[in-house]
Protein backbone atom coordinates (compact mmCIF):
# COMPACT_ATOMS: atom_id res chain seq x y z
CA UNK A 1 0.00 0.00 0.00
CA UNK A 2 0.72 3.50 -0.48
CA UNK A 3 1.62 5.09 3.04
CA UNK A 4 0.29 8.62 2.14
CA UNK A 5 -2.14 8.82 4.23
CA UNK A 6 -0.22 7.63 7.48
CA UNK A 7 0.96 10.63 9.94
CA UNK A 8 3.74 10.22 12.18
CA UNK A 9 5.57 13.68 14.67
CA UNK A 10 7.84 15.14 12.83
CA UNK A 11 8.43 13.97 9.56
CA UNK A 12 11.30 15.00 7.31
CA UNK A 13 10.23 16.49 3.97
CA UNK A 14 12.63 15.04 1.45
CA UNK A 15 12.14 16.29 -2.03
CA UNK A 16 14.17 14.59 -4.27
CA UNK A 17 13.98 16.23 -7.90
CA UNK A 18 16.58 15.88 -10.98
CA UNK A 19 19.41 18.43 -9.75
CA UNK A 20 19.11 18.39 -5.95
CA UNK A 21 17.95 16.86 -2.92
CA UNK A 22 16.13 19.45 -0.46
CA UNK A 23 15.81 18.48 3.01
CA UNK A 24 12.74 20.24 5.44
CA UNK A 25 12.10 20.16 9.35
CA UNK A 26 9.21 21.71 10.67
CA UNK A 27 7.88 21.46 14.28
CA UNK A 28 4.69 23.09 15.66
CA UNK A 29 4.49 26.04 17.78
CA UNK A 30 0.98 26.78 19.13
CA UNK A 31 -0.98 27.18 15.38
CA UNK A 32 2.19 27.84 13.96
CA UNK A 33 4.95 25.77 12.14
CA UNK A 34 9.24 26.77 13.21
CA UNK A 35 11.68 25.55 10.49
CA UNK A 36 14.11 23.35 13.07
CA UNK A 37 16.33 21.98 9.96
CA UNK A 38 17.04 22.40 6.33
CA UNK A 39 19.61 21.85 3.70
CA UNK A 40 20.08 20.95 0.15
CA UNK A 41 22.72 18.57 -1.92
CA UNK A 42 23.21 18.70 -5.80
CA UNK A 43 22.18 15.17 -7.08
CA UNK A 44 25.32 13.51 -9.45
CA UNK A 45 24.10 14.40 -13.23
CA UNK A 46 21.29 11.87 -14.66
CA UNK A 47 20.58 10.08 -10.96
CA UNK A 48 16.79 10.96 -11.59
CA UNK A 49 15.35 11.59 -14.66
CA UNK A 50 11.70 12.94 -15.22
CA UNK A 51 11.21 13.12 -11.60
CA UNK A 52 11.86 9.05 -11.01
CA UNK A 53 14.83 7.61 -9.14
CA UNK A 54 17.29 5.95 -11.76
CA UNK A 55 20.46 5.42 -9.48
CA UNK A 56 18.99 4.22 -6.09
CA UNK A 57 22.67 4.16 -4.64
CA UNK A 58 23.92 7.41 -5.81
CA UNK A 59 20.28 9.46 -4.37
CA UNK A 60 20.65 7.10 -1.02
CA UNK A 61 24.45 8.85 -0.71
CA UNK A 62 22.99 12.57 -1.50
CA UNK A 63 20.19 11.82 1.39
CA UNK A 64 23.06 10.21 3.85
CA UNK A 65 24.59 13.87 3.06
CA UNK A 66 21.96 16.10 3.70
CA UNK A 67 20.73 14.78 6.55
CA UNK A 68 24.52 15.41 8.04
CA UNK A 69 24.57 18.50 6.87
CA UNK A 70 21.37 19.80 8.04
CA UNK A 71 21.85 18.11 12.07
CA UNK A 72 18.57 17.19 12.14
CA UNK A 73 18.21 13.95 14.91
CA UNK A 74 14.84 13.15 13.19
CA UNK A 75 14.81 10.23 11.59
CA UNK A 76 11.08 9.48 10.10
CA UNK A 77 10.80 11.04 6.45
CA UNK A 78 8.22 11.62 3.91
CA UNK A 79 8.80 11.94 -0.26
CA UNK A 80 6.51 12.12 -2.87
CA UNK A 81 6.36 10.34 -6.29
CA UNK A 82 5.43 12.80 -9.58
CA UNK A 83 1.80 13.17 -10.40
CA UNK A 84 2.68 11.77 -13.97
CA UNK A 85 3.64 8.49 -12.33
CA UNK A 86 0.57 7.93 -10.60
CA UNK A 87 -3.13 7.03 -11.27
CA UNK A 88 -5.69 8.99 -9.31
CA UNK A 89 -9.85 7.87 -9.40
CA UNK A 90 -12.33 9.02 -7.55
CA UNK A 91 -15.03 6.26 -7.34
CA UNK A 92 -18.44 5.74 -5.46
CA UNK A 93 -18.95 3.30 -2.63
CA UNK A 94 -21.22 2.11 -0.43
CA UNK A 95 -21.07 4.11 3.00
CA UNK A 96 -20.51 1.88 6.31
CA UNK A 97 -17.75 -0.25 4.92
CA UNK A 98 -15.34 -1.69 7.82
CA UNK A 99 -11.95 -0.48 6.83
CA UNK A 100 -11.31 -4.42 5.86
CA UNK A 101 -14.22 -4.57 3.92
CA UNK A 102 -13.70 -1.89 2.10
CA UNK A 103 -9.97 -2.63 1.36
CA UNK A 104 -11.40 -5.97 -0.14
CA UNK A 105 -13.55 -3.76 -1.88
CA UNK A 106 -11.20 -1.32 -3.65
CA UNK A 107 -8.84 -4.35 -4.91
CA UNK A 108 -11.81 -5.29 -6.84
CA UNK A 109 -12.20 -1.62 -8.17
CA UNK A 110 -8.67 -1.06 -8.65
CA UNK A 111 -8.48 -4.28 -11.45
CA UNK A 112 -11.30 -2.44 -13.75
CA UNK A 113 -9.30 1.32 -13.16
CA UNK A 114 -5.85 0.56 -13.19
CA UNK A 115 -3.88 -1.12 -16.83
CA UNK A 116 -1.15 -3.12 -14.60
CA UNK A 117 -1.23 -6.02 -12.98
CA UNK A 118 -1.89 -5.59 -9.59
CA UNK A 119 0.76 -7.16 -8.30
CA UNK A 120 3.00 -4.53 -9.78
CA UNK A 121 1.65 -1.68 -8.40
CA UNK A 122 1.15 -0.30 -4.82
CA UNK A 123 -2.06 1.25 -3.69
CA UNK A 124 -3.79 3.59 -1.85
CA UNK A 125 -7.41 4.74 -0.73
CA UNK A 126 -8.63 7.96 1.14
CA UNK A 127 -12.63 8.24 1.71
CA UNK A 128 -13.40 11.88 0.19
CA UNK A 129 -16.67 12.84 2.05
CA UNK A 130 -19.11 10.54 4.35
CA UNK A 131 -22.64 10.33 4.59
CA UNK A 132 -24.37 12.19 7.42
CA UNK A 133 -25.67 8.92 8.81
CA UNK A 134 -23.41 6.00 8.73
CA UNK A 135 -24.30 3.34 6.41
CA UNK A 136 -26.92 5.19 3.81
CA UNK A 137 -25.66 6.70 0.29
CA UNK A 138 -22.64 6.22 -1.01
CA UNK A 139 -19.10 7.96 -0.41
CA UNK A 140 -16.25 9.17 -2.57
CA UNK A 141 -12.93 7.61 -1.99
CA UNK A 142 -9.97 8.82 -3.61
CA UNK A 143 -7.96 5.91 -5.24
CA UNK A 144 -4.16 6.38 -5.81
CA UNK A 145 -1.71 3.75 -7.86
CA UNK A 146 2.15 3.77 -8.71
CA UNK A 147 3.91 1.77 -9.96
CA UNK A 148 5.74 -0.66 -7.27
CA UNK A 149 9.25 0.24 -8.65
CA UNK A 150 9.01 4.16 -8.48
CA UNK A 151 7.46 3.57 -4.50
CA UNK A 152 10.55 1.16 -3.69
CA UNK A 153 12.92 3.01 -5.65
CA UNK A 154 12.44 6.10 -2.87
CA UNK A 155 11.76 3.69 0.44
CA UNK A 156 15.08 2.33 -0.47
CA UNK A 157 16.71 5.59 -1.26
CA UNK A 158 15.82 6.49 1.86
CA UNK A 159 16.73 3.84 3.75
CA UNK A 160 19.92 3.89 2.16
CA UNK A 161 20.50 7.23 3.30
CA UNK A 162 19.97 6.60 6.79
CA UNK A 163 15.98 7.49 7.35
CA UNK A 164 12.47 5.42 7.76
CA UNK A 165 10.21 6.04 4.70
CA UNK A 166 7.22 6.80 6.95
CA UNK A 167 4.84 8.65 3.99
CA UNK A 168 5.10 8.08 0.48
CA UNK A 169 2.68 11.21 -0.78
CA UNK A 170 2.12 12.55 -4.29
CA UNK A 171 3.41 15.59 -5.76
CA UNK A 172 -0.20 17.37 -6.47
CA UNK A 173 -0.99 16.87 -2.41
CA UNK A 174 2.13 18.46 -1.33
CA UNK A 175 1.80 21.15 -3.49
CA UNK A 176 -2.12 21.90 -1.94
CA UNK A 177 -0.31 21.94 1.83
CA UNK A 178 2.30 24.28 1.17
CA UNK A 179 -0.66 26.50 -1.14
CA UNK A 180 -3.50 26.32 1.75
CA UNK A 181 -0.26 27.83 3.92
CA UNK A 182 1.03 30.49 1.57
CA UNK A 183 -2.68 31.37 0.39
CA UNK A 184 -2.27 33.31 3.88
CA UNK A 185 -0.12 35.22 2.93
CA UNK A 186 -2.15 36.50 -0.16
CA UNK A 187 -2.32 40.23 -0.88
CA UNK A 188 -5.50 41.59 0.58
CA UNK A 189 -8.78 40.73 -1.98
CA UNK A 190 -6.77 38.12 -3.59
CA UNK A 191 -9.05 34.89 -4.56
CA UNK A 192 -8.21 31.20 -3.50
CA UNK A 193 -10.86 30.18 -6.14
CA UNK A 194 -8.18 30.37 -8.86
CA UNK A 195 -4.40 29.46 -8.70
CA UNK A 196 -1.34 28.45 -10.83
CA UNK A 197 1.45 27.50 -9.46
CA UNK A 198 4.61 27.19 -11.79
CA UNK A 199 7.40 25.36 -10.68
CA UNK A 200 10.66 25.84 -12.39
CA UNK A 201 12.86 22.61 -11.91
CA UNK A 202 16.48 22.30 -13.33
CA UNK A 203 15.07 20.38 -16.54
CA UNK A 204 11.16 20.54 -16.64
CA UNK A 205 8.60 23.40 -15.39
CA UNK A 206 5.42 21.94 -13.57
CA UNK A 207 2.77 24.58 -14.20
CA UNK A 208 -0.25 23.09 -11.54
CA UNK A 209 -4.01 24.71 -11.62
CA UNK A 210 -5.57 24.73 -7.92
CA UNK A 211 -9.18 24.99 -7.91
CA UNK A 212 -10.77 25.99 -4.08
CA UNK A 213 -7.05 24.69 -3.14
CA UNK A 214 -7.06 21.57 -4.53
CA UNK A 215 -5.31 20.51 -8.09
CA UNK A 216 -7.66 19.86 -11.21
CA UNK A 217 -4.64 20.79 -13.88
CA UNK A 218 -0.25 19.92 -14.12
CA UNK A 219 1.43 20.46 -17.32
CA UNK A 220 5.12 19.95 -17.56
CA UNK A 221 7.14 21.90 -19.90
CA UNK A 222 10.47 20.98 -20.92
CA UNK A 223 12.85 24.24 -19.26
CA UNK A 224 14.40 25.24 -16.32
CA UNK A 225 17.43 26.28 -14.90
CA UNK A 226 19.71 23.95 -16.48
CA UNK A 227 19.33 25.99 -19.68
CA UNK A 228 20.47 28.96 -18.34
CA UNK A 229 23.55 26.96 -17.33
CA UNK A 230 24.61 25.58 -20.09
CA UNK A 231 24.06 29.28 -22.13
CA UNK A 232 26.64 30.12 -19.14
CA UNK A 233 28.96 27.51 -19.84
CA UNK A 234 29.12 28.24 -23.46
CA UNK A 235 29.26 32.13 -23.47
CA UNK A 236 32.17 31.93 -20.79
CA UNK A 237 33.58 28.78 -21.64
CA UNK A 238 33.55 27.33 -18.09
CA UNK A 239 32.44 23.70 -17.25
CA UNK A 240 28.94 22.73 -16.77
CA UNK A 241 30.16 22.94 -12.57
CA UNK A 242 31.98 26.27 -13.19
CA UNK A 243 28.75 27.68 -14.45
CA UNK A 244 26.75 26.34 -12.18
CA UNK A 245 28.81 27.70 -9.04
CA UNK A 246 29.36 31.40 -11.02
CA UNK A 247 25.29 31.08 -11.65
CA UNK A 248 24.52 30.83 -8.24
CA UNK A 249 27.54 33.09 -6.57
CA UNK A 250 27.03 36.03 -9.27
CA UNK A 251 30.39 35.57 -10.10
CA UNK A 252 29.82 36.36 -13.81
CA UNK A 253 31.07 39.02 -16.36
CA UNK A 254 29.69 42.26 -16.51
CA UNK A 255 27.69 41.52 -19.59
CA UNK A 256 25.57 38.34 -17.74
CA UNK A 257 22.47 40.31 -17.13
CA UNK A 258 22.02 41.85 -20.53
CA UNK A 259 23.63 39.57 -22.92
CA UNK A 260 22.53 36.30 -20.81
CA UNK A 261 20.29 36.41 -17.79
CA UNK A 262 17.69 38.88 -19.63
CA UNK A 263 16.89 36.86 -22.96
CA UNK A 264 16.46 33.59 -20.35
CA UNK A 265 13.77 35.78 -18.42
CA UNK A 266 12.25 36.28 -21.58
CA UNK A 267 12.12 32.69 -22.91
CA UNK A 268 10.81 31.64 -19.33
CA UNK A 269 7.93 34.27 -19.51
CA UNK A 270 6.83 33.16 -22.86
CA UNK A 271 6.86 29.61 -21.69
CA UNK A 272 4.86 30.54 -18.53
CA UNK A 273 2.27 32.13 -21.11
CA UNK A 274 2.16 29.21 -23.38
CA UNK A 275 1.52 26.68 -20.16
CA UNK A 276 -1.57 28.63 -19.35
CA UNK A 277 -2.61 29.04 -22.34
CA UNK A 278 -2.14 25.09 -22.90
CA UNK A 279 -4.76 25.36 -19.25
CA UNK A 280 -7.05 27.90 -21.08
CA UNK A 281 -7.46 26.16 -23.69
CA UNK A 282 -8.20 22.82 -21.86
CA UNK A 283 -10.96 24.63 -19.39
CA UNK A 284 -13.59 26.77 -18.56
CA UNK A 285 -11.61 29.25 -16.83
CA UNK A 286 -10.92 32.30 -18.41
CA UNK A 287 -8.72 34.12 -15.50
CA UNK A 288 -5.85 32.79 -12.60
CA UNK A 289 -6.49 35.13 -9.11
CA UNK A 290 -2.65 34.90 -8.66
CA UNK A 291 0.31 32.76 -9.84
CA UNK A 292 2.63 31.25 -7.65
CA UNK A 293 6.52 30.97 -8.90
CA UNK A 294 8.34 28.61 -7.16
CA UNK A 295 11.62 26.52 -7.89
CA UNK A 296 15.12 27.24 -8.09
CA UNK A 297 14.72 30.12 -10.81
CA UNK A 298 12.31 31.77 -8.55
CA UNK A 299 15.09 33.43 -7.10
CA UNK A 300 16.76 35.36 -10.05
CA UNK A 301 15.67 39.40 -8.35
CA UNK A 302 12.93 41.18 -9.18
CA UNK A 303 11.17 38.07 -11.55
CA UNK A 304 7.44 38.70 -10.19
CA UNK A 305 7.71 42.11 -11.11
CA UNK A 306 8.65 40.97 -15.16
CA UNK A 307 5.88 38.41 -15.47
CA UNK A 308 3.06 40.25 -13.38
CA UNK A 309 2.11 42.94 -16.23
CA UNK A 310 3.65 41.15 -18.84
CA UNK A 311 0.98 38.55 -18.16
CA UNK A 312 -2.08 40.39 -16.85
CA UNK A 313 -1.60 38.00 -13.56
CA UNK A 314 -1.33 38.84 -10.09
CA UNK A 315 1.91 37.46 -9.35
CA UNK A 316 4.21 36.18 -5.82
CA UNK A 317 7.11 34.22 -5.66
CA UNK A 318 6.94 31.46 -2.88
CA UNK A 319 7.38 31.85 0.39
CA UNK A 320 6.47 28.92 2.91
CA UNK A 321 8.44 30.31 5.53
CA UNK A 322 7.23 34.39 5.78
CA UNK A 323 4.91 33.32 8.51
CA UNK A 324 7.31 30.63 9.89
CA UNK A 325 9.20 30.80 12.79
CA UNK A 326 12.96 30.03 11.98
CA UNK A 327 15.46 28.28 14.81
CA UNK A 328 18.28 30.18 15.87
CA UNK A 329 20.25 26.69 14.33
CA UNK A 330 19.21 27.88 11.09
CA UNK A 331 20.76 29.53 8.36
CA UNK A 332 18.14 32.35 7.78
CA UNK A 333 20.01 33.87 4.56
CA UNK A 334 20.02 30.80 2.85
CA UNK A 335 16.61 29.15 3.76
CA UNK A 336 15.51 32.98 2.03
CA UNK A 337 17.65 32.56 -0.75
CA UNK A 338 16.42 28.51 -1.03
CA UNK A 339 12.57 29.71 0.07
CA UNK A 340 11.12 29.28 -3.60
CA UNK A 341 12.74 25.65 -4.32
CA UNK A 342 11.62 24.28 -1.24
CA UNK A 343 7.39 24.16 -2.00
CA UNK A 344 7.69 20.16 -2.02
CA UNK A 345 9.88 19.67 0.51
CA UNK A 346 7.39 21.74 2.97
CA UNK A 347 4.62 19.84 2.13
CA UNK A 348 5.72 16.74 2.78
CA UNK A 349 7.21 18.28 5.78
CA UNK A 350 3.62 19.37 6.80
CA UNK A 351 2.74 15.88 6.38
CA UNK A 352 3.28 15.31 10.35
CA UNK A 353 1.10 15.27 12.57
CA UNK A 354 0.43 17.87 15.64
Amino acid sequence: MLPFRKKSLPVLGIDVSEAAVKLLELSHRGPNYQVESYAVEQLAPNSVAEKTINDVDAVGDTIARVVAKSGTKTKDAAVCVAGSSVITKVINMPAGLSDDDMESQIQIEAEQHIPFPLDQVAIDFEVQDQSEEEGEGDVSVLLAAARSEIVDNCIAALELGGLNAKIVDIEAFTIENTIEWISQSFPPGISTDEIAVVDIGSRSMTLSVLEDLKVVYSRDESFGGHQLTEEIQRRYGMSFEEAAIAKKTGSLPEDYNSEVLEPFKENLISEISRALQFFYTSSQTADIDILVVAGGCASIPHLADLIEPRLEIKTMIANPFSKMNISPKVNKKGLANDAPALMIACGLAMRGGA
